[in-house]
């Protein structure tokens, strides 16, 4: 993979990642007259849930579903500049032009009101876009196992750099697919956000990984894949280092953890046979996934990855993919325990979700391109 490093018209960082024998040089220049990105983020702690919140309003005005012929995600074509310079690309990324969190947030910590009781402070971190692919009519699931590799190549390499930036406290790629769940953007990507905090999400899984290893001496998710991987009950793919299961206390109608078979903080710790693995895996899920209702299924593929300063031995590196798409033409909305109390309820079980991914094709990787 060759990385090559430019710059965007206001000074916006764009890397591209390739994959070709002899990718060409990235010369090509942005023309387009933009102005400075003018982030004004912050964030503000819940005093009841000691949650921090972020507040983006120049989010407002980001993009918001453009035709086809003016992605901005798309190659740059005569008359119709892009995002991306080029006029092709393998993987391309490059920081929001709209980010919930930047480095060139100004301001100091406070209070709201200077009431004393609920911190606020500049949201500085980092918000990146991720190109898997040039072609606006793939989606992830039809990309070639290589170009998966590479994915998670780049994935790693932001991971790294996002983890020694001012502020970054947790790395968080991600994927959003699907106008069901809230996409503006139909062209394959993914994004990469640099939060000034670690998330709630994984202070929970920190706190309980904690508790689970000071009674059994091993890490809960290690014994839950051992679980899963014995009964073979919610299992929907394995390779030689990773396996997906669908979580034996799933919330969504679709859900699968993708895991690998040793214990990783994040992407950067991944060997190269365990990421080849991977695309192997995740592919096979995906396309099970698409397989299931007879359409795209709208996802969000979450990674989760150790916060970057502490508690990196209690982290267990995974992939969830979820969808709100409970039959072909039905949405899961959140009910009232849900939205209110965090409390889910959901229409099947895990076993069943299992079955019905299993069932979708006869065989998943015999659909894998060339």
């Amino acid at each position: 993979m060759k990385r090559t490093l430019r710059h965007l018209a206001d000074g916006r960082e764009i890397i591209y990642f390739d994959d070709q024998e002899a990718p060409p040089e990235r010369t090509a220049r942005d023309t387009r007259d933009l102005p400075p990105v003018a982030a004004t983020s912050e964030i503000r702690r819940d005093p009841l849930t000691g949650e921090w919140v972020g507040m983006a309003a120049h989010r407002q005005t980001r993009t918001y579903k453009p035709p086809a012929d003016l992605c901005p995600l798309c190659p740059t074509k005569p008359g119709k500049p892009s995002e991306i310079p080029e006029a092709d690309y393998d993987v391309a990324v490059f920081e929001n032009r709209f980010p919930s969190f930047a480095q060139g947030v100004h301001g100091e910590a406070s209070t709201v009101d200077d009431a004393g009781v609920v911190p606020i402070a500049p949201g500085k971190g980092r918000c990146e876009v991720v190109c898997f692919t040039s072609d606006h009519n793939r989606s992830f699931a039809g990309l070639a196992p290589s170009r998966v590799r590479t994915v998670v190549d780049a994935w790693a390499d932001r991971t790294a750099e996002l983890s020694t930036m001012d502020g970054v406290e947790q790395v968080f790629p991600f994927e959003n697919r699907g106008e069901e769940i809230g996409v503006t953007l139909h062209h394959p990507h993914g994004q990469i956000y640099g939060f000034p905090f670690v998330t709630p999400r994984t202070a929970r899984m920190i706190e309980v990984a904690r508790e689970y290893h000071a009674e059994h001496g091993r890490h809960v998710l290690g014994d839950v894949l051992a679980a899963e991987r014995a009964s073979g009950t919610r299992v929907v793919a394995s390779g030689e280092h990773w396996t997906a299961f669908v979580p034996p206390a799933a919330r969504w109608p679709v859900q699968v953890q993708l895991v690998p078979h040793r214990q990783v903080p994040d992407l950067t710790a991944l060997t190269g046979a365990e990421r080849d693995d991977f695309a192997g895996v995740y592919l096979e899920v995906l396309r099970r996934c698409d397989a299931l209702y007879g359409r795209p299924l709208p996802y969000i593929a979450a990674w989760h990855q150790a916060p970057v300063r502490r508690d990196r031995e209690l982290c267990w590196l995974h992939l969830e993919v979820f969808s709100v798409l409970r039959s072909p033409d039905k949405l899961k909305y959140l009910a009232g325990s849900e939205s209110g109390m965090a409390v889910w309820v959901n229409d099947t079980t895990p076993e069943q979700i299992a079955g019905r991914l299993r069932d979708a094709v006869t065989s998943a990787q015999a659909a894998s391109p060339a």
